[in-house]
């Protein structure tokens, strides 16, 4: 190998220029469970190719060679999980934050321990406060019996502070037409939409958040956006309110997203600058789809087992002394993996047995 050879000396005009910060602070690649940052706890990113329903609501093709009630290898492009018959998640408690779940398509059926229950689909978002302890199915019922049943969902988990980590489990619904849309166009004519399913962007503020979340303290500077850019596409991201905010953006379609000069490609996720305005351009292959989660951190300690999230380890015993001894209110479905049926639109039935019919 080669002596390296020394650098020129700086001369003045090289003195006097700025130098190029790079607004990209981390990147990793994403998997199907996304790394997040405080006060995100995770974000799990489902996409399964269902084949038709069969009239059960599950698959209309064999199931041999999967690990049923533990199926998560993607064969053929999608997964049962811990569904027998239903693909889906069965009856399991949470306790001490929140879960977010934001669906692009299909269909999710919700029922827990409250009482409450749901079907919601593309463009909608569930808020479940699990607080002192809740227990819920998501089940994924297959409706169309005479073609595909894609499934495209996020599901986020946002860790609650201390002081709120029993609070009552709080269950709510932001549907996707009360959902806000920013549409903007670029100098070329290139056109990024921006859903907003928490903080405030572009003058616009969505539904709000459960009352004793995270996201509902101002300190907070929670967000969450779903930005969706034309080929070539251009956006400014504004600057966050506080310096203390960390904005962290996932690249889960198209091929490339250049973020103030720094070129990310597909299935990227990385921790950008928010304390200045940053422009992001999609690449000229098509579309391309970025989540955004951002938020000031709660800065507490974290003990996590399973599906309980507390500050302590004695807190994680208690969680499950709790659940063995309460069962967090009980079952209250004749079924572990109930769904609704092959024509129930849209709804939501809350604890307090007010009804929300919406429509397919």
């Amino acid at each position: 190998m080669a002596d390296p050879v020394a650098p020129a000396p700086p001369s003045a005009a090289d003195e006097a220029v700025e130098p190029v910060v790079d607004p990209v602070l981390q990147e990793v690649p994403l998997g199907a469970q996304w790394p997040t940052v405080d006060p995100f706890l995770f974000c799990a990113h489902h996409l399964d190719h269902y084949p038709e329903g069969s009239s059960t609501l599950g698959p209309a093709v064999p199931l041999e060679g999967r690990e049923i009630g533990s199926d998560f290898a993607s064969k053929d492009g999608w997964n049962m999980y811990h569904g027998s018959v239903v693909p889906g998640f069965p009856q399991h408690p949470h306790r001490g934050f929140e879960t977010v779940t934001y669906v692009r398509s299909g269909l999710i059926d919700h029922s827990d321990s409250l009482g409450a229950t749901a079907r919601f689909g593309a463009g909608d978002t569930q808020w479940l406060t699990a607080g002192g302890g809740v227990v819920h199915s998501e089940m994924f019922p297959l409706v169309h019996a005479d073609g595909p049943n894609d499934l495209h969902l996020f599901q986020i988990w946002l860790n609650l502070p201390a002081a709120d980590k029993l609070v009552d489990p709080y269950f709510t619904m932001l549907w996707s037409e009360d959902t806000p849309r920013s549409v903007s166009v670029d100098d070329a004519g290139r056109r990024t939409e921006v859903t907003v399913i928490a903080g405030t962007y572009d003058g616009l503020t969505p539904s709000a958040p459960p009352p004793s979340s995270w996201a509902a303290r101002a300190e907070s500077d929670l967000a969450i956006w779903h930005l969706s850019l034309e080929a070539g596409a251009t956006l400014e991201l504004p600057a966050a309110a506080g310096p203390d905010t960390i904005r962290t953006i996932y690249v889960f379609e198209g091929d490339r997203l250049v973020v103030g000069g720094h070129v990310l490609g597909a299935d990227t996720g990385a921790v950008v600058r928010c304390d200045v305005p940053v422009t992001y351009e999609a690449g000229d292959g098509g579309p391309v789809e970025v989540l955004v989660l951002q938020g000031r951190p709660i800065g507490e300690p974290v003990a996590r087992y399973g599906p309980f999230v507390m500050n302590t380890e004695d807190e994680i015993e208690q969680a499950f002394a709790d659940y063995r001894e309460t069962g967090f209110g009980g079952w209250p479905w004749d079924d572990d993996a109930p769904h609704h049926g092959p024509t129930k639109g849209r709804f939501a039935r809350h604890a307090d047995g007010r009804v929300d019919e919406r429509s397919t």
